[in-house]
C-alpha cells in the first residue's frame, strides 16, 4: 500500500513544535478588523497549541 498523502490544507494551518505538539493560528484576524477592538486584534496575532482531543484527529493529515 502506498504512503498516505499529506492533506495540504492541514499542513498550511498547523506546524509541529519541537516537543511534538501542534501549533495553530487564531481565526478571525484577516479581514473586517475595523469592528474589532485593539485588545482582540492583538490576541488574534498570537499562536496557540492544539487541544489534546483535537490532536488525535489532525495528526494523521500532517
Amino acid at each position: 500500500m502506498p504512503k498516505m498523502k499529506t492533506k495540504r490544507c492541514a499542513a498550511k494551518r498547523f506546524s509541529k513544535t519541537g516537543t511534538g505538539k501542534l501549533k495553530r493560528n487564531h481565526m478571525g484576524g484577516s479581514h473586517i478588523l475595523s469592528n474589532k477592538n485593539r485588545k482582540r486584534k492583538r490576541k488574534l496575532r498570537s499562536t496557540d497549541i492544539v487541544d489534546h482531543a483535537d490532536m488525535k484527529r489532525i495528526t494523521p493529515f500532517i
